[in-house]
């Protein structure tokens, strides 16, 4: 006899059984800068390579989600806004959602809480500039958190966050609606591969990924659970990667019950659906182990 999860079920809307979330990191540039902040070589091939995102890739994305009628969320750190302006508005014009992603595509460990709370200020004040809209969801560069990151999401008034993995539903952390990532869906660790002797593994199959993302997409249907893709501007606007895109969406479009929405959307019903509080927990960060003895007596 199965033992039941302690944790009852996810409650998408009516007539939906599961949900798809198609995210964009629009990176870009931006993590290239940030491991070169303190000097940028005369070498071109990286720059080229990530550029393709913005002049090409990012549009060839935008027509595949007009194609399919998905709505998708993009997370757009700020300097690639700064450095490439029609970008926002041209994602708001598709219908989709923009969200934060750092201002420099920062790793959280390389910075202070301070420097983390003005960057998140400036994206945020860059994005209003640029749209008149203000963003109300995050994503973390590289996926991680701190208790101080979630607490300024929080006080700056945006709805969610989408950096972590503690379930495969959204959930909330300290207040913080959480709309969870899953690295097994995300095309980078698949697909990166700049040469310059910086790669530690070579590109995957696209067919092989393709049947692992379906079988994901598949069996979390069934389990009730939200599937969040994330793709990259300058790596699945290639050519390869739209055809596997395009089949993956076959997929997800051939089943009537699975919800594909944006971040703010999922957010929102989050909010205010019966869901909210009944998976809520705690950003704890447990104490170090430090040294420990095996089998000496006690008493």
């Amino acid at each position: 006899m199965p033992i039941p999860s302690p944790w009852p079920d996810y409650r998408w809307p009516e007539g939906k059984r599961s949900a798809a979330l198609l995210s964009v990191d629009v990176d870009a540039l931006s993590p290239f800068l940030w491991s070169l902040r303190d000097e940028v070589p005369p070498r071109l091939a990286t720059f080229e390579m990530r550029r393709f995102g913005p002049r090409t890739g990012l549009y060839r994305l935008l027509d595949l989600f007009a194609r399919y009628g998905f709505k998708a969320s993009f997370y757009v750190p700020g300097v690639v806004a700064e450095m490439n302006p029609e970008i926002l508005p041209a994602i708001l014009e598709g219908g989709h959602e923009i969200g934060l992603h750092g201002y420099f595509h920062e790793i959280v460990s390389e910075v202070s809480d301070a420097e983390f709370t003005g960057a998140l200020e400036a994206s945020l004040e860059l994005f209003v500039k640029q749209t008149g809209q203000r963003p109300v969801g995050f994503r973390s560069p590289a996926w991680e958190m701190t208790p101080h990151m979630l607490a300024e999401v929080r006080r700056l008034g945006l709805s969610y966050d989408s950096s972590l993995s503690g379930f495969d539903h959204p959930y909330e952390i300290e207040g913080l609606t959480e709309i969870p990532v899953q690295w097994a869906v995300d095309d980078a660790i698949f697909f990166k591969f700049e040469g310059g002797g910086r790669d530690k593994w070579p590109v995957q199959s696209g067919r092989a990924v393709l049947e692992d993302w379906t079988s994901e997409f598949r069996t979390l249907h069934r389990f009730g659970g939200l599937f969040t893709l994330t793709v990259h501007d300058w790596i699945s606007g290639r050519a390869q990667r739209i055809a596997l895109l395009e089949k993956l969406f076959d997929e997800i479009a051939s089943q009537e019950s699975v919800w594909v929405a944006t971040g703010a959307e999922i957010a929102a019903h989050h909010a205010a659906s019966p869901n909210r509080g009944r998976f809520s927990v705690e950003a704890e960060v447990p104490q170090a182990i430090g040294p420990r003895r095996f089998g000496q007596a006690h008493g």
